[in-house]
């Protein structure tokens, strides 16, 4: 089995319901335990698109799933609930999007998959959900926790939990 990060994010209807029925999805779909879940942050969107704030969390997962097989399941997901890749304005306003952050130690470079994720450590909205579950795992040889500290993650804040 395979640990693997995956963030999800979203600024478009109730995302935190979303995140609640994809990550049931992400499960099912890949015969996946959930080892982990942060918290839901509320952030800044990045670019210069006016839209509303984004939820952002993490989850970590078990899989037997390779890492290609993994992506291909997780775009499926991301259509379920909506999402159009090839309509969608760049850094623009979805519902849904989920990024493979990581998978084990494999390091991939091609143009369908990178990974680890390349921007991963340049993102304090998803550093901060991973930070919160996973602050000591080591992705292309640097920590959360680490990398973190060299971010800014003034306007990140972290919503209740849900009943």
């Amino acid at each position: 089995m395979a640990s693997v990060i995956i963030a999800l994010g979203g600024n478009v209807g109730d995302v935190r319901a979303t995140f609640q029925k994809a990550i049931s999805n992400i499960c099912g779909m890949t015969q996946a335990a959930l080892i982990a879940r942060s918290s839901d942050y509320s952030t800044p969107p990045v670019g210069d698109v006016p839209q509303d704030r984004f939820v952002n969390a993490v989850i970590e997962i078990e899989t037997d799933l390779d890492p290609h097989a993994l992506l291909f399941t997780l775009h499926r997901i991301e259509k379920k609930f909506g999402r159009d890749r090839a309509q969608e304005i760049h850094w623009g306003p979805r519902g849904l999007d989920l990024d493979l952050i990581a998978y084990d130690d494999v390091v991939i470079a091609k143009p369908e998959l990178t990974l680890p994720h390349p921007r991963a450590f340049e993102r304090a909205f998803v550093l901060v959900p991973l930070a919160e579950i996973a602050p000591d795992r080591v992705i292309g040889g640097k920590t959360a926790g680490e990398q973190l500290k060299s971010l800014s993650t003034e306007g990140i804040e972290r919503l209740p939990d849900l009943a």
